[in-house]
């Protein structure tokens, strides 16, 4: 007998549920790093959310949280799989990660409406880390559970109080000695469709509440690392410095014009870091942070060389060295073509959009069919606290998602 206790649950009212974890004053809007108090209190709020729905809750050795729907008791294989993350960029949205977690929790409770038993077993997925504001490295639950990133690699990573995530796994219940590549897990994934906030203006332009995600930007981050003679700020002759903040600083600003030069390109920094970082003190070194987009992986290639040797004649007039580091590197994701086929059908009035962000579902595309679902934001903004969901529009989204499972359940 199906539970039908929250049949007149909506996705606005999960999201009023967990409006107030995490809120940032100082920032704005919200920071939920993986593991933090937020991020953990979010973690019970699903997992007390899924038990309420009589679903069957794990946490497997990579801290993704799996909640099982599957009242035939068939047997963990070919599921049709949904879900998002819950971790935030600083300062980040309300919307990104959980709305596609409420949504989907909503999704089963419309389903159980529509008395509606799935005939193959519907998991809901919650991610870790899909961010990186914690470890620098997006996706990182996903990318462990499909060997895309090493488990050496992993546990080294480390935060900004030298926490490696070794350290903060093991705090938080987890083996790191067996943790990475689940081959096991994903057999049981007949297909994956993640429904996000839209990052854009892409339905905004159409005019539509929902859209069916057709690709992703090849992304990547890098570190160039520029060092220099530190030394007094009050006591050293500006024409006896070799500061590496004026060769950071020239570079921020090549950044924008080199991309600026390549039609659909995205250079960004967002994040800089002086060391020793004082006030008065002529840094050592600086640390520039910079992610590269564009849908050919050849193009993010050539600018993110022609950046490095802008950055390395800044560094050499100043007297100065620069290094470059690979952080992360995202070929571009095209989602399953029959998969992404079958959601039109299902949702013709649906426009096919591509986006720029990345997501689990293009980490596990090379592993498993996945399809995207966004949802408007009116405001076209996103890793800001200026980032929206109108109501009616998430409400929306989480019926449109519900018709999919209810399809793909069969």
């Amino acid at each position: 007998m199906a539970d039908n206790t929250h049949v007149g649950s909506t996705v606005s009212g999960l999201m009023a549920e967990i409006a107030g974890i995490g809120t940032d004053a100082s920032r704005g809007g919200y920071s939920r790093p993986v593991y933090s108090s937020a991020e953990l209190e979010l973690r019970e709020w699903f997992t007390a959310a899924a038990t309420d729905r009589s679903l069957d809750v794990e946490c497997d050795r990579n801290g993704i949280i799996w909640a099982w729907w599957n009242p035939t008791g068939a047997p963990l294989s070919d599921a049709v799989v949904t879900g998002s993350h819950l971790d935030s960029v600083p300062g980040g949205g309300a919307f990104d990660g959980p709305l596609g977690v409420a949504s989907a929790l909503n999704a089963v409770d419309i389903l159980r409406a529509r008395n509606i038993e799935p005939a193959r077993p519907l998991a809901l997925a919650v991610f870790p880390e899909e961010e990186g504001s914690r470890y620098g490295l997006a996706c990182l639950g996903s990318q462990l559970m499909t060997g895309a990133v090493s488990v050496e690699r992993a546990m080294g990573l480390t935060d900004a109080d030298g926490t490696t995530f070794a350290e903060l796994a093991a705090r938080n219940g987890l083996d790191p000695a067996h943790m990475g590549r689940d081959d096991e897990r994903l057999s049981q994934i007949g297909c994956f469709v993640e429904l996000h906030v839209e990052q854009g203006r892409g339905l905004i332009d159409h005019g539509s509440p929902v859209a069916i995600g057709s690709s992703i930007l090849g992304h990547g981050r890098w570190l160039l690392s520029f060092s220099g003679q530190g030394n007094h700020a009050g006591t050293t002759l500006m024409n006896d410095r070799s500061d590496p903040m004026v060769a950071a600083a020239a570079t921020v600003i090549d950044v924008r014009r080199l991309g600026k030069l390549v039609d659909g390109a995205r250079a960004t920094v967002g994040k800089l870091d002086p060391v020793p970082g004082g006030s008065n003190v002529i840094a050592s070194r600086v640390d520039v942070w910079l992610d590269v987009r564009h849908s050919d992986d050849g193009v993010v290639a050539a600018l993110v060389a022609d950046i490095a040797a802008a950055a390395r004649e800044h560094a050499a007039a100043e007297g100065c060295t620069m290094t470059l580091t690979e952080a992360s590197m995202s070929p571009r994701v095209d989602f399953d073509p029959a998969l992404r086929g079958r959601l039109s059908s299902i949702l013709p009035d649906a426009p096919i959009l591509p986006t720029g962000a990345g997501h689990d579902a293009g980490v596990l595309k090379d592993r498993v069919p996945t399809a995207m679902l966004f949802v408007r934001n009116p405001t076209g903004i996103s890793h800001s606290p200026e980032e929206y969901v109108e109501d009616p529009d998430a409400d929306r989204g989480g019926d449109a998602l519900a018709t999919v499972l209810a399809e793909l359940l069969g």
